[in-house]
């Protein structure tokens, strides 16, 4: 699904806990997520712990989409 919305001009990113998953599906953005259960926040956490988790995960998701690409790229810390 990544790889149709990408060739139709939208850029994407896949937030996963998996990263060769993402790459053996060939998505171009990739973000490592934090666990499988919790992939975008850890519950065990007080809430503005884990709102500030959830926010940078989403501004990383952000800088990846303005950011061109040429192949699959891993948006690290």
């Amino acid at each position: 699904m990544v790889k149709e919305i990408e060739r139709a001009g939208i850029p994407v990113v896949h937030m996963c806990t998996v990263v060769p998953i993402s790459l053996t599906v060939g998505a171009n953005r990739i973000i490592p997520t934090i666990a499988i259960p919790h992939p975008l926040g850890n519950p065990a956490l007080d809430p503005s712990e884990e709102k500030s988790i959830r926010r940078k995960l989403v501004e990383k998701a952000l800088r990846a989409l303005e950011t061109e690409v040429h192949g699959q790229t891993v948006f690290e810390d």
